[in-house]
């Protein structure tokens, strides 16, 4: 398998993450969606990541099609998510919310670096969208060792992976003293060896042109 995208992206580390956790082999592509957009756009038209290649030559995208996928592969008994019910359907939710707090976060920094500008309004309505879920997320996280009990699922994956994104790509936006119930399970995840084998500080190039 051939994984694409760079991993301070939480959508590729997310898919990363659990690659690892599923003992999955691939390679890696680091490709950049501005300074790789031709090279991506032969396995993906939308020139976005992640896109994982199958062995079979399959490109499989977005990052939520791409661990059902994998979830199938592993199978019902090894899955990182339950296969149906509340359990299920609570899981889904925070991934819902985790990736949607990450989809604002790039709003803002395509708006500040890529366009150049900081419309308030937008800006404004965007912070508080991500403050809304990060207090939703910090009511949802329980004591547990992690979200839903003892094994790791899907949903502290992309909580993880988004936290670290926020904090880096919006300085001051996730605050350890306001949510310090996500604070715990952001350095939780963090110290996973298969978070740490897969991470990279947050750097966006503009466009050229």
């Amino acid at each position: 398998m051939i994984l694409i995208g760079q991993y301070d992206s939480p959508f590729v580390r997310r898919v990363a993450v659990a690659l690892r956790l599923y003992g999955m082999a691939y390679e890696h592509r680091p490709w950049s969606v501005f300074g790789n957009a031709e090279e991506i756009a032969r396995y993906n038209p939308l020139r976005r990541v992640p896109t994982l290649v199958t062995d079979d030559g399959e490109s499989l995208i977005e990052s939520a099609a791409i661990l059902d996928w994998l979830d199938e592969q592993a199978g019902p008994g090894r899955a990182l998510i339950a296969p149906s019910g509340p359990e299920r359907r609570a899981a889904l939710k925070v991934c819902a919310l985790a990736t949607g707090m990450a989809d604002k976060a790039v709003s803002l920094v395509y708006e500040q670096v890529v366009h150049g500008r900081g419309t308030p309004v937008w800006v404004e309505r965007c912070r508080t969208q991500i403050a809304g879920v990060l207090d939703a997320l910090e009511a949802s996280r329980g004591e547990a060792a992690w979200w839903f009990g003892e094994r790791l699922t899907h949903a502290d994956i992309a909580a993880g992976c988004v936290l670290r994104f926020v904090g880096e790509a919006l300085p001051g936006a996730f605050d350890a003293a306001r949510w310090p119930r996500l604070a715990a399970h952001a350095k939780a995840c963090e110290a996973h060896p298969d978070f740490a084998a897969v991470v990279q500080p947050f750097h966006v190039t503009p466009p050229k042109g």
